[in-house]
């Protein structure tokens, strides 16, 4: 059986990163839903790819539930569920008007973390109804991580944590799902050209990409749309975090 003639959700599918690997499983067979905060942007790219939109927020289970029970009513379930919604507002511990404010780490950790735990829980629970495929599979749940998780920067101890922490969660989800034939695989990406790095000028984007051992340049969305891609037809990968970065190793600035 192909895990593409299936259902596929992509959370935050609107735009960057996911709107990537929205496109990509569409053109690979797919029946994808786009979930995202943007319902114009959401909308317009799931008419684009012949898939459907759903409006949600990773942090209400409600939202979720939705998206995810609409790309299970395809004949073969869902088989894929994609969560890269995130956020990473900057700010240092403390500076000098004082402490940074709790609720903005409270904010990032609860988008970036909390909400890819709440996909995935509601994904996978949802994947146990799927019947085994040759491989005894019934789904696949991809994370998005950073290599921020690693080496943080200055300014990024919200983003770094949250992250961290889907880094953490990876194995023991994995192990945890297991029994029920479901894979869990995280993704750290590097500097990507993503919407956020297209607001800065081209030579500081330039700059940016110089950064890189090899290659020299930002990563293009669709270089992580293609390894998620991988990961579904790879049922060895599984539990592991994925550094997708050219080499690089951030500075502390």
């Amino acid at each position: 059986m192909d895990p593409f003639e299936a259902g596929a959700v992509v959370f935050g599918g609107a735009s960057g990163l996911g709107e990537a690997t929205a496109r990509h499983l569409a053109g690979v067979g797919a029946e994808v839903v786009v979930a995202d905060l943007d319902a114009g942007r959401g909308q317009a790219v799931a008419d684009d790819i012949g898939g459907r939109f759903v409006p949600a927020d990773v942090t209400s289970p409600d939202e979720v539930q939705a998206a995810v029970d609409a790309a299970a009513a395809v004949e073969r379930g869902l088989r894929i569920c994609v969560c890269c919604a995130g956020i990473g507002p900057p700010a240092k511990i403390v500076d000098k008007n004082g402490p940074a404010p709790l609720d903005l780490y409270e904010k990032v950790i609860g988008i970036n973390l909390l909400g890819t735990i709440n996909v995935l829980r509601l994904a996978a629970a949802r994947m146990t109804a799927n019947a085994r495929d040759a491989d005894g599979e019934r789904g696949l749940c991809v994370n998005t991580a950073s290599i921020a998780a690693y080496e943080g920067q200055i300014g990024q101890t919200a983003y770094a944590a949250s992250k961290g922490g889907v880094v953490g969660l990876t194995l023991p989800a994995a192990r945890d799902l297991a029994q029920y034939g479901i894979r869990v695989v995280t993704v750290a990406p590097g500097l990507f050209d993503t919407p956020l790095l297209r607001s800065l000028p081209d030579n500081a984007r330039e700059a940016l990409g110089k950064t890189i051992p090899f290659p020299p340049k930002l990563g293009e969305p669709e270089r992580f749309a293609e390894l998620v891609a991988h990961v579904v037809m790879n049922p060895m990968l599984n539990g592991e975090v994925i550094r997708l970065d050219g080499a690089l190793r951030m500075a502390p600035r």
